[in-house]
Formats: C-alpha cells, sequence, structure tokens
C-alpha cells in the first residue's frame, strides 16, 4: 500500500476515536494503574523473599507484606476486567456510530448509487469491516499509550537503584517496535487485498444466491459453482496470508522479549557470582535488587508485546478504512456547500426542465438535454424503448440523481432543495414491490401513528381492505421476508396504500403494473386514478393502451425527448408512440 494512503487512512481512523467518548481514555487509565500496581507487586515479593532468603526474618514479621501484596492482586485483576469491559464499549460505540454514519451515506446517496455494485460487498462494509474497526480502537490505540508510560514508569523505578540493568533495558526496548514495523510493513496491504477478496466474494454468491432458480432453468450452476470456488479460493490464499503475517509478527515479539530477558538474567547471575561489578552505585548487588528488576523485567516488555499482537489490528483496521472512507467521503449530486431551501406546498408540483441532462453517479450523460413541462396537477405519462433513459428521468426527480441544466419545482431548483422535506411530498411506487418483516398494519403505516381506520381506509383506496378483513389477524397479519404471505398483485396493493398515506402532491409510478395479472393490474389502475386526483403524477409504463385518459406524453429514445403531446395527437402523427403502439396491437 502507499505510504501517503496509509498516513490518510491512519489519520481518518484517528479522527473517528471521538465516537468512543470517555472510554477510551477510561481504558488507558486502567492501564496506567495497572502498571503502578504491578511495580507495587514487585516491591512487595522481593522485600519478602529478601528477608526470608537474605535476612532469615521469620515469616510473621511478612504479615503486612503479604495482606498487602494478596490486596494489589485481586486489585490488578479488578482493573484488568475493568479495563477489558471499558474497551469493549469503547469499540462497541465506535462500531455503532460508523455503522449508522454508512447506513446515513447510503440513504443519502440513494438507491441508483447502491445498486452499482452487489448487494453483497455493501452487506461486507456494513457488517465485516464495520467490524474489523473494533480492535483498533478498544487494544490498538490503547496500548499506543501504554506502551510509553508503562516501560517509562518501570525505567523510573529501576535507574535509581541499579543503572546497568536500566541501560540494558532501555537499549533493547526498541527492538521489539523496530521489529515489529519491519514484520508488519505488508500486514496493512495484505489486509486490504484480503477485504477486496472478500467483498468480492460476499457479493458475488449473494448475487447467485438470489438468482438461483435462474441459474437452474438454465442449467448454469456448474458453471457458477466454478465461479464461486475460484472466488473462494482467492479469498482463502489472502486470509492466509494474513495469518502468516500475524504468526510470524508474534513469534519474532516472543523471540527478541526473550533474548532480552535472558540479558538481564545473564547479568544478575554474573554480578551475583561476583563475575561483574558494576551498575550498583557502590552499594553492592542484593538478591532484593535482583529479584525486583527481574520480576518487573516481563512487565517491562509486556507492553511493547502487546501492541505488537495488536499492531495487526492496526493493518487489519487499515485494511477496512479505505473502504468505508471512500465511501462516506463520496460526494453526491449536492455539493457541502450547496444552498438547502425547505420545500413546502399546497398544491400540486409543477415541473420545468430547460436543457437538462441526468448524469450517472459517475458523471456520464444518461439522458438529455430536454426541455419541457408539466403544469400542477397534470398527469404526465413517460413511453418509450427500454433503455431510453425513462428510469433515469425518473431517479432524476426523487433526487437520486444528479443533473446539469435546469429542474425546476414548483419555480425552484431541484437541486437547491432540502431533499427530507421534498420527498415528503413525494409518492413513489415501483414495479418491483418491497414490503418488509413485519405486519400488514406496520408496512402500511412505516413507522407514523396511523389508528386501525386510517389504515382500513387505504386499503381500501388501495383496492385491498377486503382481503385483509378476511386473514383472521386483520392488520396483524404477518408478512415474511421478500413479502412473503401474499401475492405479487397484493403485495403492489399494499405499497399503493402506503404511497396513498403519503398525501403527496406528486406520484412518481415506474411500471407499477408490471407483473400482475389483468384482475391485480385493473384494481391497481383505478386506485391510482383514484389516488392522483388533485396530485400530479409522473408514469412510466410499456401499457399505452391505458394512456387515452393521460394529459401528457412523453416519449423518449436513445436519451432524447422525441415526441410530446397527448395520446390523440401523438396517434394523429408518424413517429414512435404511433408504431409503438401499432406494434403492440398486433402483439
Amino acid at each position: 500500500m502507499d505510504k501517503t494512503l496509509e498516513k490518510v487512512l491512519g489519520r481518518w481512523l484517528k479522527q473517528q476515536k471521538s465516537a468512543c467518548g470517555a472510554y477510551l481514555n477510561l481504558t488507558v487509565l486502567f492501564g496506567v494503574l495497572t502498571g503502578f500496581a504491578l511495580v507495587a507487586q514487585a516491591y512487595l515479593l522481593a522485600t519478602m523473599l529478601h528477608g526470608l532468603i537474605i535476612e532469615n526474618q521469620p515469616r510473621e514479621a511478612f504479615t503486612g507484606e503479604f495482606i498487602a501484596l494478596i490486596g494489589v492482586i485481586v486489585l490488578r485483576s479488578a482493573l484488568a476486567y475493568g479495563r477489558e469491559r471499558i474497551s469493549f464499549k469503547a469499540g462497541m460505540l465506535l462500531r455503532s456510530r460508523i455503522r449508522q454514519t454508512v447506513l446515513d451515506k447510503l440513504v443519502e446517496l440513494g438507491p441508483v448509487f447502491i445498486k452499482g455494485r452487489p448487494a453483497g460487498s455493501w452487506a461486507s462494509i456494513v457488517l465485516e469491516q464495520v467490524e474489523d474497526l473494533h480492535d483498533f480502537y478498544a487494544k490498538y490505540l490503547p496500548q499506543m499509550m501504554l506502551a510509553g508510560f508503562i516501560p517509562l514508569t518501570i525505567l523510573a523505578v529501576v535507574f535509581p537503584i541499579n543503572w546497568a540493568a536500566g541501560i540494558i533495558l532501555l537499549a533493547t526496548a526498541p527492538l521489539i517496535p523496530l521489529f515489529m514495523i519491519l514484520v508488519g510493513m505488508g500486514a496493512a496491504d495484505a489486509n486490504r487485498k484480503n477485504f477486496g477478496a472478500l467483498s468480492r466474494l460476499s457479493g458475488h454468491f449473494m448475487d447467485r444466491l438470489r438468482g438461483l432458480g435462474t441459474l437452474r432453468l438454465f442449467h448454469a450452476g456448474e458453471r457458477e459453482q466454478k465461479a464461486i470456488e475460484s472466488a473462494s479460493e482467492e479469498f482463502r490464499s489472502r486470509t492466509i496470508a494474513v495469518l502468516r503475517m500475524a504468526f510470524l509478527s508474534s513469534a519474532v515479539l516472543e523471540f527478541f522479549a526473550a533474548v532480552s530477558i535472558a540479558v538481564l538474567a545473564v547479568y544478575f547471575g554474573f554480578s551475583f557470582l561476583d563475575h561483574l561489578d558494576f551498575g550498583h552505585y557502590g552499594a553492592g548487588m542484593t538478591l532484593f535488587i535482583g529479584l525486583f528488576v527481574l520480576i518487573l523485567a516481563p512487565e517491562f516488555y509486556q507492553p511493547l508485546r502487546d501492541m505488537g499482537t495488536h499492531y495487526h489490528a492496526k493493518a487489519q483496521a487499515i485494511g477496512a478504512a479505505e473502504a468505508l472512507m471512500d465511501l462516506l467521503n463520496h460526494q453526491g449530486d449536492e455539493a457541502d456547500d450547496a444552498p438547502c431551501v425547505p420545500f413546502t406546498s399546497e398544491t400540486p408540483l409543477s415541473i420545468k426542465l430547460q436543457g437538462a441532462e441526468v448524469l450517472s453517479p459517475d458523471g456520464q450523460v444518461l439522458l438529455g438535454p430536454i426541455t419541457a413541462e408539466v403544469i400542477g396537477g397534470e398527469q404526465l405519462a413517460i413511453v418509450g424503448p427500454s433503455g431510453a433513459g425513462k428510469t433515469s428521468l425518473l431517479n432524476m426527480l426523487l433526487g437520486f440523481l444528479s443533473y446539469r441544466g435546469s429542474v425546476l419545482i414548483n419555480g425552484t431548483e431541484l437541486s437547491s432543495l432540502d431533499r427530507e422535506s421534498y420527498r415528503y411530498h413525494l409518492a413513489w411506487l415501483g414495479q418491483e414491490p418491497q414490503l418488509f418483516h413485519g405486519t400488514i398494519g406496520d408496512n402500511v403505516a412505516m413507522g407514523k401513528e396511523m389508528s386501525d381506520e386510517a389504515i382500513y381506509k387505504l386499503l381500501d383506496d388501495a383496492r385491498i381492505g377486503d382481503f385483509v378483513r378476511a386473514q383472521p389477524l386483520g392488520l396483524s397479519h404477518p408478512i415474511g421476508e421478500q413479502s412473503a404471505g401474499v401475492s405479487v398483485g397484493q403485495a403492489q396493493r399494499l405499497c399503493l396504500a402506503r404511497a396513498l398515506g403519503q398525501s403527496a402532491k406528486l406520484f412518481v409510478l415506474d411500471e407499477p403494473t408490471a407483473s400482475l395479472d389483468s384482475h391485480s393490474e385493473a384494481a391497481v389502475m383505478q386506485a391510482l386514478i383514484d389516488a392522483r386526483k388533485g396530485a400530479t403524477s409522473v408514469l412510466v409504463t410499456h401499457r399505452l393502451d391505458a394512456l387515452i385518459d393521460m394529459d401528457k406524453i412523453w416519449v423518449l429514445d436513445g436519451g432524447k425527448l422525441v415526441q410530446q403531446g397527448d395520446y390523440h395527437t401523438l396517434m394523429a402523427e408518424p413517429g414512435l408512440f404511433s408504431d409503438l403502439c401499432h406494434r403492440q396491437e398486433e402483439a
């Protein structure tokens, strides 16, 4: 990974730590108190052993020290437990905050942007990659601070009693972080590639799982099985590479910590054998000094070793942060400094396009330029062959695609409107009804406080009230995943009831009767005709015989507006619309 990019990602990660609140500082505080406790523990142990072994004092003389030692051990255990709990809380708050930010960003960018990548890859970002930030904040960042404080504390108590031991500790300490950095240089890049492989595998597997029926019909199961096997093998190899890095770094750190402690032990051993006579300020080498320093030596290197152990958490977090930062920094169709005008309207919305070009998320022109107008209260139909740009135009009106030129809503530029207040006046019904796990009442109300009578009124308007009343549980009739529990036509009418509850001034309808039988189609269309009274509507449809009563029809072809007018006008003139109508009649 490029070092500049790695630094940028590291800064971004540290900027997010405010989400941990005070818990991150509490984690460090408990670690500091643990450092003081271990110094006290080493002092008490060395004092008792020196008195018992060298000075031959009775055990009863150290009752106070023994009780204090038990208290220090209990205190260290309590501090360690509290530190783990608090660090977990810090990581949990961070994950919750980042995940909510990611979901808010996806809502802001809209369905067009989301559909640009497989559903599995989004699941990987929202779930796995956010989870992989936990150890960076819960363990690595606190350990970074403790890796400096605890060794300095131990040096501060060792140097006054033996400068040679202090020099050995001070000289060998940099070996651990040095080799940790050398071994871990490629860890972030390995994790980044691993996340990319996981994202591809998740997206590939999710899409094939959703299209399993189609794959069986076309006898493509074996081919897709091989593709999934190849993606799985790539993910396996990259995961092994990450684990190899982690195990190698741990082994190197353990080796150098053991060597450093061995050097210290050799120094004290030769000193006690009178082969070495320096470092004790002329006061002589005592068992207390040797035990005190040797007991502290593993604790001196432990924070550095822990930092090395958690270093892979940093590499893991940097690998995850790349996709997260790219997503959260992605600019939608609104600039950060764009004006935001609250939108209100008591009348049907008017739409005026002047040289408008609809743009894809990457800036390519999908449709236009178009110059046309819809007066408030008019019923507009948009028709044309597949790929003409009909859905792109709807997504632009919904605020999910950017545009060039001018799009005026009630005389105000669409790009300057506050999206939330603008969409409050919209009702949308697509060709794929989307119901959520819950009850019929929950799906119609969508979080609003609505009485049963009000919900039944909407259901009656959508021509599905009788079906709901016939169910034993009524409004509490359960809806499963993927609209399980109702037919496609019933699901479409339930979605229509939900749309009718918006009291909208603009209905945006994208093939609302697609995949419906003739009975369901007639019921939905009649309900829409009644609902659109007193509101503007924009309807995309391929059923041209149902457009006789529409006020205006726009005919799109190849991203251009090639015809516009009412049904009779367009039928009377040669062009694409009359050709489409004749083809449909002959079919």
